[in-house]
């Protein structure tokens, strides 16, 4: 694939990594993640100051209009970071779907506040019998006058406990499966019957259980029209798991550079194990899974900028499964190759692989997106 990076995506990229050089070191990062927050607010002001905030947002409400390779760069430099601040939850799952289905006034209200690092946000989809189907959605919202009142639990939400607003889904009509019925609201944090449970994943990331009892919202809570949600779902989970594969793809760069770098040193019988064959072989197996990763994830960044086919979702899957499977063999073979420093939290592979274990099951894991491919196909 002949794929090169503009100028401006050149500075994009260096710009990103200058800022994990000066911000993520292996112990900056643990200190970060073991505060109540998970993350930091200074960075996340840097973040919007130097306008990756509004990265993927129109030029219309103050943002750059940038691409879906334009998030790809970012999100590879994330990766090889490990970076902890919100991007994903509050950019492109939360804003993602305002920017997507709101309307006029609601994207005027939130969407420059995101850009501006004022506002967090995240998204609430899965509960705890739905696994990956995005369709499984019980948590009710029953028409109450002129507005609605929500009833439900969400499982796992990415960054719930920092965000100024959750944004639900849930079902308006139909069955608890059933693709038509499923409704979206903007609900703020501080509604009343609304509980938040924040606890840290094992990656070091932040995510939180959402329990609401009788939440009451306005009319104007509701994002895009009633009952007709989960395409714009669909999309943009998608999108975000475009995002996600690239961030895989630079965890994946660092854990390979550093575990390369491991072997080189470490000795065995006065011999360094980097001159054993054996791992040399191991070694390219692992630079070999990351570089196919990297040029499917540059393939559905593409693919996702020329428009959202049937197509473009099965190259999503397709990636994603790629992605899985090649991140589960990089995080293992690379914390075997540290032996036991590589079971440490004090040595910072153990981290990435744990980060990697858990990008191969969000939004679903390597058989689900199997299994979507060939049901697409």
């Amino acid at each position: 694939m002949d794929f090169e990076l503009s100028e401006e995506q050149n500075l994009l990229k260096d710009s990103v990594d200058r800022f994990v050089k000066e911000n993520y070191s292996s112990e900056a990062r643990i200190k970060l993640s073991e505060t109540d927050l998970g993350f930091s607010r200074d960075h996340w002001k840097q973040m919007a100051e130097l306008g990756w905030l509004g990265m993927p947002f129109s030029e219309e409400v103050g943002g750059f209009g940038g691409s879906a390779v334009d998030t790809m760069v970012m999100m590879e430099s994330i990766g090889r970071g490990l970076v902890l601040e919100p991007f994903l939850a509050t950019v492109i799952l939360g804003g993602g779907l305002v920017a997507a289905a709101g309307n006029e006034k609601q994207i005027e209200a939130i969407v420059p506040e995101v850009i501006e690092g004022n506002m967090m946000l995240a998204f609430g989809y899965a509960e705890v019998q739905s696994r990956f189907n995005l369709n499984d959605v019980e948590t009710s919202a029953t028409k109450s006058g002129e507005g609605y009142v929500l009833n439900g639990h969400k499982a796992v939400v990415y960054h719930g406990g920092c965000a100024d607003k959750i944004v639900i889904s849930a079902r308006t009509s139909g069955n608890s499966r059933d693709a038509d019925g499923i409704s979206l609201f903007i609900v703020d944090k501080d509604a009343s019957g609304l509980e938040i449970r924040s606890y840290r994943t094992v990656d070091g990331q932040q995510a939180a259980d959402i329990t609401m009892s009788n939440v009451t919202v306005g009319a104007d809570a509701l994002l895009g029209t009633e009952g007709d949600a989960s395409p714009v779902i669909e999309k943009v989970v998608d999108t975000a798991i475009g995002a996600l594969c690239a961030e895989a793809v630079g965890a994946m760069t660092a854990a390979n550079e550093i575990t390369n770098e491991y072997i080189k040193e470490r000795k065995q019988f006065g011999v360094a194990i980097g001159k054993f064959q054996v791992l040399q072989h191991r070694m390219v197996d692992m630079y070999m899974e990351a570089e196919q990763s990297k040029s499917m994830a540059d393939m559905v960044a593409m693919k996702l900028d020329l428009g959202y086919e049937v197509d473009t979702k099965k190259a999503v899957s397709a990636t994603k499964a790629q992605i899985g499977k090649a991140a589960k063999f990089v995080g293992q073979q690379s914390v075997q190759l540290h032996g036991g420093m590589g079971m440490t939290d004090e040595y910072s592979i153990g981290h990435y692989f744990k980060r990697l274990s858990t990008i191969e099951m969000l939004f679903g894991n390597t058989d689900y997106h199997l299994n979507r491919f060939s049901n697409l196909s």
